[in-house]
C-alpha cells in the first residue's frame, strides 16, 4: 500500500483557489467579473456537461470565440474535463478553419454569436470530417445548441477526472493553413511548466492583476492567463485592444502585469492620453512576438515602466527572457527561462563553441509533445545531445556570449512576424501563385514602422499576361486571413536562386532594408 502520486494539476490548483479564495475576484472583462468561487462553479458545470456528452481524455474540442469571460470559462472548462482544447483564430477564412478542424480531429465546436457564421461556413467546407456537437454562446439556431441551455444539467461538483502529465492539454496551430498546418500538442506537464516558470520569471503572486491585451486563442496571450491563475491572482481581459483603453484599465484596476507585442507598445507610446496616465501599479511589462526596436524599448523604459521583460521563444515550447536588471546587454534576448537549456549547433548538428554562430536549439519542461499527426515533421525538428535528450530546433540563427546571453542574428526560416502574428510566406504564395496571370511569386517580410514587418509579394507575370497589381492585390487579400494580407505586390523579371533552384529570399529582403 502506498499513497497516490500527489502531483497537483492545473485544474486542481484552480479548484483550490476557489475553495480558499472563494470571494476574491478572479477574472474581469468589461463590466463582467467573476470571483474564484463563481469561476470554478461555472467551469465545473461546463466540464461535467462535456463529460456527459463523452468529451474527456483523448477528445479534441475546438473553440472559435472572441474575448469574453465566457470564452475564458469555456477554455478552462474543456481542460477541467480532461479534454484537449483547440483554440482557433477568428481571423482565418472558413476554408482555413475547416483545415484546422479536420487536422485536429475535433468533433465539437464551441463558438459565439460574433463568429457563428464563420463556424458554420467552416463546417460547410469540411471534407470527410463531421461535427457531432455544435454549441454557441448565444441563442440556439438550427443545429447550434445554446451553450447556456446545454450545460444546465451539468453538476457544479469537481469533475471526476484523473489527469495525467502526458495527457494533451491543448493544440495550438502555428500556421494558418494552406498546405500542411502545424498543430503543436502541449501536455499537462508542459503547461504546468509554462505556469510556474513564467510566474516565477515575471515575479507574480496572489496579488497579481494581469491584463491580457491579445486574443485568447493566441499562445502568447496565455502569459497573462495561466501564470496568474496558477498563483491565484486576477486576470483582466480586454475584449479588444486600443491604447486608450489599455491606459484606462491599468489605472482603473491597478494592473501589475501586462503583455503586449511591439505594435501595441508603439500605439500606447503615441497615445494622446499617455501623459495623464497613472501607471504606478505596474510591476512587470512583457514584450514578445517580435523584436522590440531599441528606440521603442528606451521609450517604454522611460515613459511606461522600468520593469520591462523581453521574451524570445516559439510556441513549440522554448524561451529565453531578458529581465529588467539585464538591459545593459543591448540586443540580447537574455538567458533561458527557468527549467530550459539551450545550445548553438552548426549545419552538421555539432555544438559550436561560445561566441560562434549557429542554429538555436532548446530543451526543457515546456516542450511540446510533438506536431499533431505529423511524426516526420516532429522528428525533423529534433536535435539530440550527447545524453540523447531531444532538443527542439528553432530555425533561428544566434550566438551565446561569454556571460551566457543569447543574441538572435537572423531567421533561418522565412517566417514573417507582423504585429506579433506569425505569417508563413508559403501560405500566401500558394494563393497568389494560383492566379492565372502569375508565373512565379516570392513573399518576403519588409520593414514596417508600426507592424515590425509586413508581407510583400514579388511576382513574375505569366507569359503575355497583362497583370494589374492592384486587382491582384485585392483578389489575393480577399482570400487571406487578416494577419496574412499583403501590403503590396511588385512585378519583377526574375528571382535570385541557388544552385538547386530555391529562391534566395535573404537577397530580396536586403533590397528593402534602409541604409544605415
Amino acid at each position: 500500500m502506498s499513497l497516490d502520486d500527489t502531483q497537483v494539476f492545473l485544474p486542481e490548483v484552480w479548484a483550490s483557489h476557489a475553495r480558499f479564495r472563494h470571494n476574491k475576484v478572479a477574472v474581469i472583462c468589461g463590466d463582467q467579473q467573476l470571483t474564484w468561487g463563481e469561476l470554478n462553479t461555472r467551469c465545473n458545470r461546463t466540464a461535467n456537461a462535456m463529460l456527459q456528452a463523452g468529451y474527456t481524455t483523448g477528445s479534441q474540442v475546438a473553440l472559435l470565440m472572441s474575448n469574453s469571460t465566457a470564452t475564458l470559462v469555456t477554455l478552462l472548462a474543456v481542460m477541467k474535463a480532461g479534454a484537449c482544447v483547440v483554440p482557433i483564430s477568428t481571423m482565418l477564412t472558413p476554408v482555413q478553419v475547416a483545415t484546422l478542424l479536420q487536422n485536429s480531429g475535433a468533433s465539437c465546436v464551441i463558438t459565439d454569436t460574433a463568429n457563428q457564421a464563420l463556424a458554420a461556413a467552416a463546417e460547410a467546407a469540411l471534407d470527410g470530417h463531421s461535427l457531432q456537437l455544435r454549441l454557441v454562446n448565444g441563442p440556439a439556431d438550427g443545429q447550434w445548441q445554446s451553450l447556456d441551455h446545454w450545460q444546465q444539467e451539468g453538476s457544479t461538483q469537481e469533475p471526476p477526472v484523473r489527469y495525467s502529465l502526458e495527457d494533451a492539454f491543448n493544440i495550438i496551430y502555428s500556421s494558418g493553413t494552406t498546405g500542411m498546418p502545424k498543430g503543436i500538442v502541449q501536455t499537462h506537464r508542459a503547461r504546468q511548466h509554462w505556469s510556474y516558470s513564467n510566474a516565477l520569471e515575471l515575479r507574480m503572486d496572489h496579488r497579481t492583476i494581469a491584463l491580457a491585451t491579445t486574443a485568447l486563442y493566441s499562445n502568447g496571450t496565455w502569459f497573462m492567463l495561466l501564470p496568474p491563475l496558477f498563483v491565484g491572482g486576477t486576470v483582466v481581459i480586454m475584449d479588444s485592444f486600443s491604447p486608450e483603453k489599455w491606459l484606462a484599465l491599468v489605472e482603473e484596476h491597478a494592473v501589475t502585469h501586462s503583455f503586449m507585442v511591439p505594435t501595441q507598445y508603439i500605439g500606447v507610446l503615441e497615445c494622446d492620453t499617455l501623459a495623464q496616465a497613472k501607471l504606478g501599479s505596474l510591476r512587470a511589462l512583457l514584450s514578445a512576438g517580435s523584436p522590440l526596436r531599441l528606440d521603442i524599448k528606451a521609450a517604454v523604459l522611460s515613459q511606461l515602466s522600468a520593469q520591462l521583460f523581453e521574451l524570445y521563444g516559439f510556441s513549440e515550447g522554448f524561451a529565453t527572457i531578458c529581465r529588467p536588471e539585464q538591459h545593459h546587454k543591448q540586443g540580447s534576448v537574455g538567458t533561458p527561462v527557468i527549467g530550459f537549456d539551450l545550445r548553438i549547433v552548426d549545419d552538421e548538428g555539432v555544438e559550436v563553441p561560445t561566441g560562434e554562430v549557429g542554429e538555436i536549439v532548446g530543451y526543457g519542461g515546456g516542450l511540446m509533445r510533438g506536431y499533431h499527426r505529423n511524426e516526420a515533421l516532429t522528428e525533423e525538428a529534433i536535435w539530440r545531445d550527447e545524453r540523447g535528450r531531444t532538443f527542439l530546433r528553432s530555425g533561428d540563427i544566434g550566438r551565446i556570449d561569454s556571460d551566457g546571453f543569447l543574441y538572435i542574428l537572423d531567421r533561418k526560416k522565412d517566417m514573417i512576424i507582423s504585429g506579433g502574428f506569425n505569417i508563413f510566406p508559403k501560405d500566401i504564395e500558394e494563393i497568389v501563385g494560383a492566379h492565372p496571370a502569375v508565373s512565379d511569386v516570392a513573399v518576403i517580410g519588409i520593414p514596417h514602422p508600426k507592424w515590425g514587418e509586413t508581407p510583400l509579394a514579388l511576382v513574375i507575370p505569366a507569359p503575355n499576361a497583362q497583370l494589374d497589381t492592384q486587382a491582384l492585390l485585392a483578389w489575393a487579400n480577399d482570400q487571406l486571413a487578416k494577419a496574412q494580407r499583403l501590403s503590396g505586390i511588385e512585378i519583377v523579371d526574375a528571382l535570385p536562386r541557388n544552385a538547386l533552384g530555391k529562391v534566395i529570399k535573404r537577397e530580396l529582403r536586403d533590397r528593402y532594408v534602409p541604409a544605415s
